[in-house]
């Protein structure tokens, strides 16, 4: 293979219109909810699939789209929309009891990169349940990449052996421009998730799917942190109105603000 093989990474999140409740014991949040694929990862799809999609004779060609998960057994749906949206195959590590960490999650990207022959790995920011925002930063370092985050464009060169990104940044915005392989991670202005079709649907549920485990890949789930407690913000205390400015400061001073 000469082009690009893309690894895109998942996750199995509680849906981003639901309000996370904080369960009874205070250790996380109610589960038994809506779960869908993690929005940033639906970029990081979406972009895989389009610049296979954009190739032209100034384009390097996709080789193959490689979508991975890990969690529980019912993280496939997610890679089944994954394949739906155009990825070409999936990989899916079954873990059931353990709520993996991103350190764990990046040493398996790094073991799955290596295994699968990758030159590319495309993965959101950071996902909307922990928002660690952490396993592409350590995925570069464990594999000694090149890394481009929050990524709101992606270029890749003629020749495949670079890829420009195009990132915003406080005041404006800042182009990197890096040789392959490499590491991005996805902004919400990157692009336009599509909809999975009913015939992608159909088509999806032929394509391969390869369970896995974490042994499979040498790596050690075991947790490196403990969540002490997790509780509500307290709720926002309603505003007063005041006369005028003099009647504004003396507020102001009351509440010890000047």
């Amino acid at each position: 293979m000469s082009g690009l093989r893309i690894l895109v990474p998942v996750k199995r999140v509680i849906d981003y219109a639901v309000k996370p409740r904080v369960n009874k014991a205070g250790t996380g949040v109610e589960t038994n909810v809506k779960h869908s694929m993690n929005p940033f990862d639906e970029l990081s799809i979406e972009e895989a699939v389009r610049i296979r999609e954009n190739k032209t004779k100034t384009n390097p060609a996709v080789d193959d789209i490689l979508a991975f998960s890990a969690g529980p057994s019912k993280s496939q749906d997610i890679l089944r929309t994954a394949l739906a949206m155009g990825a070409d195959r999936a990989i899916h590590v079954v873990e059931e009891k353990t709520e993996l960490e991103p350190l764990t999650i990046a040493k398996l990207l790094a073991a799955v990169t290596k295994q699968e022959d990758r030159n590319l790995v495309i993965l959101g920011k950071q996902s909307i349940d922990d928002d660690s925002g952490q396993t592409g930063q350590m995925l570069a370092g464990l594999l000694g990449w090149p890394q481009a985050t929050q990524a709101s464009k992606v270029e890749i060169s003629s020749d495949g052996k670079s890829a420009t990104v195009t990132r915003e940044v406080d005041g404006g915005v800042e182009t990197l421009k890096s040789p392959l392989p490499m590491v991005v991670t996805t902004d919400l202005r990157l692009n336009e998730p599509r909809y999975a079709t009913l015939p992608s649907i159909m088509k999806a549920k032929k394509k391969p799917l390869e369970k896995k485990t974490l042994a499979d890949y040498g790596v050690d789930g075991a947790l490196r942190l403990k969540t002490l407690k997790v509780a509500e913000p307290p709720a926002r205390q309603g505003g007063g109105k005041v006369e005028d400015v003099d009647g504004l400061i003396a507020k102001l001073k009351e509440l010890g603000a000047i």
